[in-house]
């Protein structure tokens, strides 16, 4: 990667930028200069969290920024990355984001106390009666299939294949370049090889490894 380019991760709902470093680590050993983004996932809005996502990106000194967002991470990327000069806007890489719905989200939010564990950020783009993908966004989609998460005590009808927490069809975004799934559950998706593996090769090619080793 060239040394204009930096490599920005954004934590999912319930987290913080800490729970990136092992993934950041990864990425830095394979020659990415990579930043990691903390934000408020519960009482701050998506329209204002990708806002302050946007101007966070704006004080990076580099010429080219790179997206990599887990779970509504990548939401708020997604966001963010239309306020971005288009001549920055690298590509996009979502790992294991509800975008196109999330079932565990909906029970959720239909539990007591579920609203507010849901948080506003989540609720907002449930709300949303439509969903498109900008047009001129190079985007990469990584879905987990491992089975295994708290999803499956909030909707024990989950649909399958899912990775616990998100169905690999919620992860499907329109205009996406590529989508590639893996043996993988949704919170393990920070810290598997595998995953960055695939991360590296998106950022690198536009497209993920099929049938590779995971040498990362």
């Amino acid at each position: 990667m060239s040394s204009g380019e930096t490599v920005l991760l954004v934590h999912g709902l319930w987290m913080h930028g800490l729970a990136m470093h092992l993934m950041q680590r990864r990425l830095e050993r394979q020659g990415h200069t990579v930043r990691a983004y903390s934000y408020p996932t519960v009482r701050v809005s998506l329209r204002d969290n990708a806002a302050r996502l946007a101007h966070f990106c704006d004080t990076l000194t580099c010429d080219r920024l790179h997206l990599v967002g887990h779970s509504m991470g990548g939401l708020v990327a997604l966001k963010a990355a239309e306020y971005l000069p288009q001549e920055k806007r690298g590509r996009i890489v979502l790992i294991g984001t509800p975008f196109a719905d999330s079932h565990c989200g909906r029970r959720l939010e239909r539990l007591p106390g579920g609203r507010y564990l849901l948080g506003k950020c989540m609720a907002e783009w449930l709300s949303e009666s439509r969903r498109h993908a900008v047009a001129d966004l190079d985007i990469g989609v990584i879905a987990g299939d491992g089975g295994f998460g708290m999803g499956r005590v909030i909707a024990p009808d989950l649909p399958k294949p899912h990775d616990g927490v998100i169905v690999v069809e919620e992860t499907r975004v329109p205009g996406m370049r590529d989508h590639v799934t893996l043996a993988v559950s949704h919170t393990a998706m920070l810290l598997s090889r595998e995953v960055v593996q695939q991360v590296c090769a998106y950022l690198k090619r536009g497209r993920f490894e099929r049938a590779s080793k995971t040498t990362v």
